[in-house]
């Protein structure tokens, strides 16, 4: 299981909001390109993006500190936020990104998630983010009545890379992952499901390992930053 550390990039800094709420923001690094490099050097496989004020507005707000880490860092990485239409896409792997993720237009304009997966095989996941199993779009400002479930598998057909699953409520409250939630968002689909959301020890890691779903990874942020979960350990366990 890959443990994808997070950098949530606001007004450029990289910083953790909790469940969701934007005027909860703790800025944890000035220089997002240099947290990366912190991870890296640590020994991590992937990094996980997320431009912050673009989900909100609905493009892209953020290039330049996700560009400097693209340019600074050699892992992979994943971003979203903000992208919503197939010029951005195709910018952004040009790029050296290797996965996109789309969330809001999952929901908006779901051929646009097929098209994309056609034309950028295997660099197209689908963010799905979820406050009591309901789907919520636009940096989870707008809610649906949508389910997590059903809207996960009418995509099993579309050839996207990943499902990142966001329990809102769990977000930057260290009070551990839905793990019963992921583990059977995982099992109801075939795509590969990453869990987001509450990441925040250790312990945590274990139990979406061997929660029997085979999940590909986890998302941590908070929990690197306050120094809950050690990076290098966490690798280690989940290597073992």
């Amino acid at each position: 299981m890959i443990l994808y550390p997070a950098i949530d990039l606001k007004d450029g800094q990289a910083v953790r909001l909790v469940k969701g709420e934007m005027s909860q923001s703790t800025v944890f690094n000035d220089d997002p390109a240099a947290q990366a490099m912190e991870f890296v050097n640590a020994g991590c496989e992937w990094l996980h993006l997320v431009d912050l004020n673009g989900a909100f507005e609905g493009e892209p707000v953020n290039a330049a500190p996700v560009e400097a880490i693209l340019a600074q860092t050699k892992v992979p990485a994943q971003l979203g936020g903000g992208i919503r239409d197939m010029a951005t896409i195709e910018r952004w792997i040009t790029r050296g990104l290797a996965r996109v993720i789309l969330g809001t237009v999952a929901v908006e304009n779901p051929a646009l998630v097929r098209d994309a997966a056609r034309e950028f095989p295997g660099k197209i996941a689908v963010g799905l983010d979820a406050r009591g199993g309901m789907v919520a779009t636009r940096g989870w400002a707008k809610e649906t009545t949508i389910n997590v479930t059903d809207l996960a598998k009418s995509f099993e057909d579309a050839g996207v890379a990943a499902i990142v699953y966001t329990d809102i409520n769990r977000d930057g409250a260290m009070q551990g992952p839905n793990v019963q939630a992921t583990a059977d968002l995982a099992r109801a689909v075939s795509i590969p499901v990453i869990a987001s959301g509450g990441v925040s020890s250790l312990d945590d890691l274990v139990a979406l390992r061997d929660c029997g779903a085979n999940l590909n990874g986890a998302i941590s942020g908070r929990a690197l930053y306050d120094g809950a979960i050690d990076l290098g350990a966490a690798l280690t366990l989940l290597k073992a």
